[in-house]
């Protein structure tokens, strides 16, 4: 099976007000840390979803080798990266894993765990469980990708996760907060 990684890094950070992709974390920015994480497991096959900064962003992020793919579409919402990058790789893949890059919390071992689990059940969504709701980072087989590249707005997969529950395999609770304003990136350095 093989399996993309398609990491979600296009917005314009409007509640930070300066591109978070280039906040500092870890001796790298926020992106470049979510890159190390994905540059360590067992699947090599990494893509960026970028957008708004896209030149400064891909200037910050040129050492890690990955391959980025532009969202000109981005101020149509995060659905708008999901169908960039699912258009883009669906061809050549059987599973695709949608992350975001802004989650610091999801480290190699939580991303390779979520693939294990995809590995022993193909044909299942294997999603991230925020307590009382599923999301994303999710893993997606290729019986969805046509539902992936009909979404729009800034929901992101939210419909086709809870429109397919029982087809959902959740992953135990974790932490996966997202960096969306200056106060949470402040408690994330602190």
């Amino acid at each position: 099976m093989k399996t993309a990684i398609l990491i979600l890094a296009a917005g314009s950070s409007s509640r930070m007000g300066t591109p978070k992709q280039l906040l500092p974390y870890k001796n790298t920015t926020l992106l470049g840390y979510t890159i190390e994480q994905v540059k360590q497991i067992d699947t090599k096959h990494a893509f960026c979803v970028l957008g708004a900064n896209a030149e400064i962003i891909e200037k910050s992020i040129e050492n890690y080798q990955i391959e980025t793919i532009y969202n000109s579409d981005f101020k149509n919402g995060l659905s708008s990266s999901i169908v960039v990058g699912v258009k883009k790789l669906q061809h050549d893949f059987d599973t695709i894993l949608i992350m975001l890059g802004d989650q610091p919390n999801v480290n190699s071992n939580y991303l390779n765990k979520l693939i294990k689990t995809s590995v022993e059940n193909p044909s299942r969504i294997i999603a991230s469980n925020y307590q009382n709701k599923i999301g994303v980072p999710a893993i997606f087989p290729k019986k969805y990708f046509n539902q992936l590249l009909e979404l729009k707005g800034d929901k992101g997969a939210r419909n086709i996760l809870n429109n397919n529950k029982s087809d959902i395999i959740k992953m135990p609770p974790f932490n996966l907060t997202d960096i969306d304003t200056r106060e949470d990136y402040q408690n994330l350095i602190n």
